[in-house]
């Protein structure tokens, strides 16, 4: 079996270059996807809290280790700490209750999901809101809530801390005041925002930036996006006997960033992996960087009309 090639962390571990989304993957339809991804070769499967599907990530993830397919080490687990979360009081508690959900002793990689925290009312209201409909933020420094997140490191709960959503700056300031390294930024990346800037300044300090909605939201129907649809994009395609998808996964890999499509459909899940025997030219890698609109589809709009002070995308990169 082939396996994805592997990027070595800033503290030694090795993470798969491709990893498997599970947002939206629920019940047994989410199990299936991840017992095939693993039969196939992924090894870097990628979940959270808000997801609410870590039971159904665990469960497929043992029963694996149980067939004999992998053993735990083999797999290389993400989770994330959501924003009710972020006071410090919270954060093992919080860390505890998904290992539970996951029915595993350690996490290979645990991220701070974004720099803004929300107001806890209790455990199942993952996004509180009040009468008009407004999210309830916190002011919680993410400083804060990372050093506690470095206190389950210690404790040997998780390998690895990182962060999602976090800008530059943002970055620089948990680099600079924190004594554990992020090993990851996650952000969202594709061929609209190719975060190239982002990804140059993450490589200066050793972090490495995985990429979610990697493949924009499909629209078959209004052929969007773009670099999913065009001419241009399906000559290069075919030209390598590939999917348009395949050809963005691989720009995305050669970019050198870390892909985690979504998808819970058994043949796009194949489809997504087979992305590691062809390599583009340059001239096609400029052709794929000429649909950087920097237009996001996640762009926290909720968080954004209430102007916090630690809203990520206020600045370039």
């Amino acid at each position: 079996m082939k396996l994805a090639p592997t990027v070595k962390l800033n503290n030694g571990y090795e993470m798969p270059v491709l990893g498997l989304g599970t947002y939206n993957s629920k019940n047994n339809e989410g199990e299936i996807a991840i017992k095939h991804a693993i039969d196939i070769g992924y090894r870097h499967i990628d979940t959270a809290y808000f997801y609410q599907n870590e039971a159904e990530v665990g469960k497929a993830i043992r029963d694996k280790i149980s067939d004999g397919v992998v053993k735990r080490e083999d797999i290389f687990l993400v989770t994330k700490l959501w924003n009710i979360h972020h006071d410090p009081k919270y954060v093992e508690t919080a860390c505890r209750k998904q290992l539970s959900n996951l029915g595993l002793d350690y996490i290979d990689l645990y991220l701070m999901h974004m720099p803004v925290g929300y107001q806890y009312v209790d455990e199942e209201t993952l996004l509180p809101k009040n009468e008009a409909g407004q999210l309830l933020l916190s002011d919680i420094d993410y400083l804060d809530t990372y050093k506690a997140m470095e206190q389950l490191v210690k404790s040997g709960l998780v390998r690895s801390i990182g962060v999602s959503n976090f800008n530059s700056e943002q970055l620089l300031r948990i680099i600079e005041n924190c004594e554990i390294k992020p090993v990851t930024n996650q952000v969202e990346c594709s061929p609209a925002i190719n975060q190239k800037k982002l990804t140059a300044f993450c490589k200066k300090y050793d972090v490495t930036v995985t990429a979610y909605t990697p493949l924009g939201r499909p629209n078959p129907e209004q052929q969007k996006p773009d670099f999913l649809y065009s001419a241009e994009v399906k000559a290069i395609a075919e030209k390598y006997k590939k999917t348009t998808p395949q050809v963005v996964l691989r720009y995305l890999v050669e970019l050198g960033v870390l892909p985690i499509p979504k998808s819970s459909n058994v043949g796009r899940i194949s489809e997504n992996f087979d992305i590691f025997d062809f390599e583009l030219t340059a001239e096609e890698r400029c052709v794929l960087d000429g649909y950087n609109t920097g237009e996001r589809y996640v762009p926290l709009n909720l968080i954004k009309s209430l102007n916090h002070k630690y809203y990520p995308f206020g600045i370039e990169f």
